[in-house]
């Protein structure tokens, strides 16, 4: 997939776990749907997640490798782990505060560990299979539909923590 396909879907999707979060989770009606949370979403998942998430998974495919593959996968399962999840959920939960007009500080520290707790008890698997069953140019298209729910999940905990 292209780097600009990979924005794109990365943009759909995340509005699409927000509204899936508003409508599924929440029960608010058509009538009550944010269309700003649902943009704030959409910009964040096409703006920082897609380039970013691509551009990452890049760098682990060409920079972390070693002769058996099984520790190729964990390496990248690891760091992928340790440095990009934490970094894109500090991310992510500042920058929807931002764009909310509240505070990053407030917001990091109510969903945080919370968020990074439920992260880590998701994706080290989904990502173990990615890298070793996907090609790199379809493993940010795994990602965003794994993360339909994910972000279901994180639109509504986001939501939660105003």
């Amino acid at each position: 997939m292209s780097f600009s396909g990979s924005i794109l879907n990365a943009q759909v999707l995340f509005a699409t776990g927000d509204t899936m979060a508003q409508q599924a989770v929440e029960r608010r009606g058509v009538d009550k749907h944010d269309y700003a949370r649902t943009g704030r979403m959409a910009l964040y998942g096409g703006a920082v997640f897609g380039p970013a998430a691509t551009t990452w998974f890049k760098f682990l495919q060409e920079k972390i490798k070693f002769q058996n593959a099984n520790l190729t996968i964990a390496a990248r399962v690891l760091t992928d782990q340790c440095v990009f999840a934490s970094t894109n959920m500090f991310v992510f939960l500042s920058s929807m505060a931002i764009m909310e007009g509240s505070s990053p500080k407030e917001k990091l520290e109510s969903t945080y560990t919370t968020a990074l707790t439920k992260n880590w008890m998701l994706w080290p698997a989904v990502q173990a299979v990615n890298f070793k069953f996907v090609p790199l140019e379809h493993r940010v298209l795994v990602v965003n539909v794994v993360s339909l729910g994910w972000n279901c999940y994180l639109s509504y905990l986001n939501s939660r923590g105003k």
